[in-house]
Order: C-alpha cells, then sequence, then structure tokens
C-alpha cells in the first residue's frame, strides 16, 4: 500500500479538492483525507502508479508538490537536517562573504559546490581562504541581521520530538551559526565544521577534518545505532550535494528546493512547500502540529 500526498505552498493555498479528486479517481486511491484546507491532501493507493513522474511533472506546473511512498512506517522517530538553504533561507559562508565584500565571488563557488560541480571540502577551504583577517565579531552580526529561518523548521522538530522523536541538525557550515540555529529551533545535537579565529580574525582556515557528504551519513549511522533505530525510520533533508549521502540511505530523504542535479536524485522533492512539508508526507493534519 502506498499513500500520495499533494501539497501547496503554505501562502499559496492552492490545492484545490476537484484536483485531489480527480487524481484519486485516475489512480484508484482511497478516500481523499485533508490535512490542511487548501493546502494539503493524501489519499492511499494499492500500487505505485506507472506515470507517476509525468504526474509529478503536470503537478509542478501547478504549483503542487505531489509525494509517494509506501504508507507503512510513514512516521519517523529520527530527524537528520542539513542547516544552509534548508532549516535557515540562506548560505552562512555567502553572507559572510557579502560582508567582506566579495560576495558575488563566493556565491557563485558555493553554488557549484551545492550542485555537484566542485569537489565539497576544497570549495570549502577556498571560500574560507577568501575570508581570511574578516572580523570574527562580524559573525554575530550576520547572525542578528541576516539570517532567517526556513518557515516550518520550529513546527517540525517540535512535531517530531513530541511524538517521541529525535533530531539532528548536520551542517557543511560552521559550528558558529549551527550551535545558535539547533539550540534556537530544538534539536537535540548539532554538528558542523569550525571556523578558525586567532586575535578576534577569521585565519582563513577551517580546521580538520571537513564534515561534508560523509561525515554527515557517519552522522546518521552513528546516531541512530545510539538510538537503536533502523535507517528506515530517519528521516533525512537538505539540498546540496553534500546531502545525498545521508538523503539515500534515510527511510524518507527529502530533496528541499533542492538544486536540480540533487532532486533528480531524490523520490521525495519538495519544491513549493516549506518544512511543514515534511510532517504532511508523514500524515501529521495542520491541527496535530506541536506549537
Amino acid at each position: 500500500m502506498f499513500t500520495a500526498t499533494l501539497l501547496s505552498a503554505p501562502t499559496a493555498r492552492n490545492l484545490e479538492a476537484a484536483l485531489v479528486e480527480s487524481l484519486r479517481n485516475a489512480w484508484g486511491g482511497g478516500d481523499a483525507v485533508w490535512l490542511a484546507p487548501d493546502e494539503a491532501a493524501e489519499f492511499d493507493l494499492p500500487q505505485l502508479p506507472d506515470n507517476r513522474w509525468p504526474v509529478w511533472e503536470e503537478m509542478q506546473k501547478l504549483g503542487i508538490d505531489l509525494v509517494i511512498q509506501p504508507a507503512e512506517g510513514r512516521k519517523k522517530k529520527m530527524l537528520i537536517a542539513d542547516m544552509d538553504s534548508t532549516m535557515i533561507q540562506q548560505e552562512c559562508i555567502d553572507e559572510l562573504a557579502v560582508v567582506a565584500g566579495i560576495g558575488p565571488r563566493v556565491a557563485e563557488i558555493t553554488a557549484r559546490a551545492m550542485n555537484g560541480e566542485l569537489d565539497f571540502e576544497g570549495a570549502l577551504r577556498e571560500r574560507v581562504g577568501l575570508l581570511k583577517g574578516l572580523d570574527a565579531g562580524v559573525i554575530d552580526r550576520v547572525l542578528k541581521d541576516r539570517i532567517t529561518f526556513m518557515p516550518g523548521g520550529r513546527a517540525l522538530v517540535a512535531t517530531m520530538k513530541a511524538a517521541g522523536g529525535y533530531a539532528v541538525l548536520v551542517s557543511g557550515g560552521f559550528t558558529n551559526f549551527a550551535a545558535r540555529v539547533a539550540a534556537d529551533l530544538g534539536f537535540d545535537e548539532h554538528r558542523a565544521n569550525t571556523l578558525l579565529i586567532e586575535d578576534g580574525r577569521l585565519t582563513g582556515e577551517v580546521a580538520e577534518p571537513i564534515l561534508g557528504r560523509e561525515a554527515k551519513v557517519a552522522a546518521l549511522n552513528e546516531v541512530s545505532a545510539r538510538l537503536g533505530l533502523g535507517h528506515d525510520s530517519v528521516m533525512a533533508v537538505g539540498d546540496g550535494a553534500n546531502d545525498l549521502g545521508m538523503l539515500g540511505l534515510a527511510g524518507a530523504g527529502v530533496a528541499l528546493h533542492a538544486k536540480p542535479k540533487v532532486a533528480a536524485q531524490c523520490d521525495i522533492r519538495i519544491n513549493h512547500g516549506d518544512l511543514s512539508a515534511l510532517l504532511y508526507i508523514q500524515g501529521y493534519a495542520r491541527d496535530a502540529f506541536a506549537a
């Protein structure tokens, strides 16, 4: 048995009942259940539709995300999440670069690295090197003035934890940011890279070894084993090429507003919804979200 979930952006709320019923009828699905009016609905399916991806493409044109997954075990017991452009709406290193006056140069390297065109570790060393000499006090200023949370993130973490889940933030970014974000959003633990600072200024180096793709996989393996959970009980979410390892390993790997090359390798793709979509695809209704 499978479950199909249709989602609109919470700001658009343009999911029409006629569309849900039409697709349910075409696929011979069960009764539609509305998780949030005009925003999220689901229905069960006896089998995986042959035209799943052509229909997905049509839904995308309408501003609707379509997710189909096994019905059993949808509610996950562990969340492992990327930070930059996932739990927050920015790339921290790009924001530091803007303050340093080299924003476009660093942003171009970031985009290529996240799309898998550059080696992540090498690209991180190069970008951090460009920040050499930057006043470390800028980090707090960027956190205060330039970093915003992805909508739905606080509810995602709180709701999964209220149901007995465990939340881990894993970032190829920096502990200076990850520690604050993890604390503010209620994560149980966090892992990230460390910017080296001497005499109040960035040295242009990052502590080794760098936390990249394999370190995120290791975090998923280590924490799930410690909790006594199988990979099928884990939900992972990210947007970049360095997230693909953990997205592929988790029972539910969610590509959130991901780079095209990343999304193409994931079955769960959220392009219009926000982080609340990760609750809807687990079967949580809006009125069941934790405050």
